[in-house]
């Protein structure tokens, strides 16, 4: 699937250091899809490519809101500072 603005994906928390507060995934939107990839080694190329995507979010939460550029795709791990397509349940 491609990103594009108002679509919901997961954002994946960095966690507290400590462990005080886990990392977990929270609802987010959409707010930009770049034309370009920034981090090497594809820095450059165009979104997308190979499926490497970056989107700017916005995080809701119970104490605020968090806003991202920038923010690398993981399908994979869901490692803390990434998103993610939800599951289907359907």
């Amino acid at each position: 699937m491609t990103p594009s603005v108002g679509r919901i994906v997961h954002y994946v928390s960095y966690g507290t250091p400590g462990g005080e507060y886990a990392s977990q995934c929270r609802a987010a939107i959409v707010t930009g899809v770049p034309k370009y990839l920034v981090a090497e080694p594809m820095d450059g190329c165009p979104n997308g490519t190979d499926g490497e995507w970056i989107a700017s979010l916005a995080v809701p939460n119970p104490t605020g809101a968090f806003f991202n550029e920038n923010v690398p795709q993981d399908e994979n791990e869901h490692s803390g500072g990434t998103w993610h397509w939800p599951e289907r349940t359907d």
